[in-house]
């Protein structure tokens, strides 16, 4: 907006200095030729008495001597009753020229070498006409021109500048509002709801700054009562989870009774954090700061040590790799075991009993990648299964497990991949990126060796079984 207001000033000032400037540069020039021949005519007038009265040569040449301008004037008197015809000075008009001046009685000017001549008619005594020729330098001509034309075109460049200038300040006048818009809009999209924008400038973009404030206030009132609506919900289910709790207290002894309180104790857990996450404006997904998140081998090895005695029950054979020595990730224990947990849930719910599955940890220099795969279907449709709510349809899903996966990946740069195993089936793919403090421009600058690296990862499971 700013350089398009400034090209815009720059062309119309152009087109008005041009306009003006070239018809007054000619009228300037007309000037000067005016007041050069209008000097011509006042030495033409100061012979004409003197040849009103004599026509003696030598008196003559004294009336043109005192003059001044005896070396730039001459005088063409006609031939009378025995008199040949008389010519003073330096002659620079052709002969048919005067003679043309002669007969018409009109003041003429003719072009000659190095200027022009004003052939100027006096009546004599005798009746006879007498021809005064001035000669006007081509100097004199255009005395003062060029000056007045510097003058002119340094004024008009002054003129454009100026309104050059003038337009890019009212530019940036106009672009500095919309600029804190843009950022404006920026920090909202990056999560900081106290963004805003202050409500200046011209009245279209004080009037977008409002609306964008108001905006803003109504994303940060909706989630604040999205967060209070979770919080009050995630708080309903204490009661039944207490019965749950107690009720798993009298199954007494046994491996099945003790899986059973892990559960619910887990579950329990995973309620006060909702309650805390919903409580906290911000995300739970957030990147962990330096210092910050868990050893996904141990957690790989508690996750499947929880989920081997479901599967010994259903006869489903299973393997775990790269879990045998500590892969620090900048992700939350909680966040890690919660996605682990939904991609062995869909396993067990989706598959039927006995499909092998198997977990892979591959510790890289940038990026740590958890694979998740099994020997069941398959998925049909990958990028259907990866929308948010898109459930398969059956009892049960909601569509938020990969979801919570995704957006687990995506918070350390990484981002998380559907395709076919090893096993024969489906093969999640979990790429975390190590640097989880860097920024999104550079995260982005990082995909495509991403994509190189998984598309030449190879991964294998050992062959034996746990």
């Amino acid at each position: 907006m700013r350089w398009a207001l400034v090209k815009v000033c720059l062309a119309v000032t152009t087109m008005v200095v041009v306009a003006f400037a070239i018809p007054l540069g000619l009228v300037i020039k007309e000037m000067a030729r005016d007041r050069a021949f209008s000097g011509a005519e006042r030495e033409a007038a100061a012979v004409a008495p003197a040849l009103s009265i004599t026509t003696d040569r030598d008196q003559l040449e004294r009336v043109v001597a005192s003059a001044g301008s005896d070396a730039g004037m001459a005088v063409h008197l006609p031939a009378g009753d025995g008199t040949k015809a008389v010519d003073l000075g330096r002659q620079r008009a052709a002969d048919a020229d005067i003679a043309t001046v002669r007969r018409l009685g009109r003041a003429s000017t003719t072009e000659v070498s190095g200027g022009s001549t004003l052939l100027q008619p006096v009546a004599l005594s005798s009746g006879e006409i007498a021809v005064v020729e001035v000669f006007v330098p081509e100097s004199e001509v255009t005395n003062g021109v060029a000056t007045a034309w510097a003058v002119l075109a340094a004024v008009g460049a002054a003129l454009v500048v100026g309104s050059v200038a003038v337009a890019d300040r009212l530019g940036v006048r106009m672009v500095r509002p919309a600029r804190r818009l843009v950022e404006g809009a920026h920090e909202l999209g990056e999560g900081r709801l106290g963004a805003r924008v202050p409500e200046d400038g011209p009245t279209e973009l004080r009037l977008a700054a409002v609306a964008f404030n108001s905006m803003a206030d109504q994303v940060v009132q909706l989630l604040a009562n999205e967060r209070e609506l979770a919080a009050d919900l995630s708080h309903r289910l204490r009661t039944p989870l207490t019965v749950l709790r107690l009720n798993a207290a009298s199954l007494g002894d046994g491996p099945a009774a003790e899986q059973t309180r892990e559960a619910v104790a887990q579950l329990e857990r995973e309620v006060d954090t909702i309650i805390r996450t919903a409580r906290d404006a911000r995300p739970r997904t957030a990147a962990a700061g330096p210092g910050a998140g868990c050893d996904a081998a141990e957690v790989v090895r508690e996750r499947m040590a929880f989920w081997s005695a479901l599967a010994e029950d259903e006869g489903r054979k299973w393997r775990m790799a790269g879990a045998d020595r500590p892969v620090r990730i900048p992700v939350a224990r909680a966040d890690l075991a919660a996605a682990l947990d939904a991609l062995l849930g869909n396993v067990f719910r989706h598959t039927a009993e006995g499909t092998a599955f198997a977990v892979d940890l591959h510790n890289g220099e940038d990026a740590v990648i958890v694979l998740v795969s099994d020997a069941g279907p398959g998925i049909p449709d990958p990028a259907a299964a990866m929308a948010r709510g898109r459930g398969s349809g059956t009892t049960g899903s909601t569509g938020l497990g990969l979801d919570i996966v995704r957006r687990l990946a995506e918070s350390t740069g990484g981002d998380v991949r559907l395709g076919s195993s090893v096993l024969g089936g489906t093969e999640v793919r979990i790429w975390i990126q190590l640097d989880g403090r860097e920024h999104a421009p550079a995260r982005r600058g990082h995909r495509a060796t991403m994509r190189r690296r998984r598309r030449g990862a190879a991964v294998a499971p050992p062959s034996t079984p746990t």
